[in-house]
């Protein structure tokens, strides 16, 4: 797992997370991640192209298309990640509302799509 600026980032993304409906904490390739009936849908990056205090999170590619047209300061891709449906978020850009909203969208892609 590539070095965190701030190892507690991750405190913020589960305390917003754990708040949702359902959602659980665990791990995922080792690192910390939140869940839905045992599938992740956020997690910590595992690769090393990830920026420090990003997190991922799996959505349909046309809404992480969205995010990256209209929001590239803070939504991002690295080769790792372009062909699964996720995007890589900067945690520390973003306001408390708006790491909800993505969260939600993660967690409701989750549930209702046939997400592997």
């Amino acid at each position: 797992m590539p070095a965190r600026r701030d190892k507690n980032y991750f405190d913020r993304v589960r305390r917003i997370g754990l708040a949702l409906p359902d959602v659980e904490e665990g791990t995922s390739y080792g690192v910390p991640a939140l869940k839905v009936k045992g599938k992740m849908f956020a997690c910590v990056p595992t690769n090393r192209a990830a920026e420090p205090e990003s997190l991922v999170v799996r959505m349909p590619f046309l809404e992480r298309d969205l995010r990256l047209t209209y929001k590239p300061a803070v939504y991002y891709l690295k080769p790792h990640y372009e062909g699964y449906p996720c995007v890589l978020a900067r945690v520390t850009l973003m306001k408390d509302g708006d790491l909800k909203e993505l969260l939600e969208t993660g967690l409701q892609y989750v549930r209702t799509a046939k997400a592997k």
